[in-house]
């Protein structure tokens, strides 16, 4: 059998391998020499390092600054750009403002939604749909901003009509009705 006379001239040579590797390491030749120049045709020898990449460019060279510039030209290193435009308030002064709720629920508006008793809405005679309004409750200070979507209240002396949910926010649940300031909010 070809396959065993293989495998015996392997176990024939194991042991020498086995006693030349031992015999190297205990006179400590596994170590070269780090003095003495490498002798072996079959190791390699690299030339020098070559410089890192990056240290191969000259620095970057700045622009100079054209003196030649229009008067129009801003310097952005010191230009501070100017905030937001602030919301304008205009105030329409102040009234009694009362709330419905339950009885309209579900119902259409004046310009077309349903009333929701739960949302921030209100009802003004004369403001166009849309718009918003800060009603502050002059009792306790808590305000609201509410967007007009119906028209009303139809009862003298009322100014405002809130939908449930935003008389809950400034506190006139109870009451019914409450001195409030209105402020137009653009």
């Amino acid at each position: 059998m070809r396959v065993g006379k293989r495998y015996a001239a392997l176990r024939a040579t194991a042991p020498i391998a086995a006693l030349f590797c031992v015999s190297s390491v205990a006179s400590g030749q596994d170590q070269p020499d780090q003095t003495a120049p490498a002798t072996n045709p079959l190791v390699a020898t690299y030339p020098k390092a070559k410089p890192p990449f990056v240290d191969t460019f000259e620095p970057f060279a700045t622009p100079k600054p054209d003196l030649n510039l229009p008067a129009s030209a801003v310097d952005i290193t010191t230009f501070e750009a100017p905030l937001e435009p602030r919301e304008t308030v205009r105030s329409l002064g102040t009234g009694v403002a009362s709330y419905y709720g339950r009885r309209f629920h579900g119902r259409r508006t004046a310009n077309g939604e349903r009333f929701n008793m739960n949302a921030m809405t209100a009802a003004h005679k004369t403001l166009p749909f849309g718009t918003k309004v800060r009603v502050t409750n002059a009792r306790n200070g808590r305000s609201v901003v509410v967007r007009i979507n119906d028209r009303g209240p139809f009862i003298r002396g009322r100014t405002i009509d809130l939908s449930r949910g935003a008389a809950t926010k400034i506190g006139m649940i109870g009451a019914g009705h409450a001195q409030v300031k209105l402020d137009i909010i653009d």
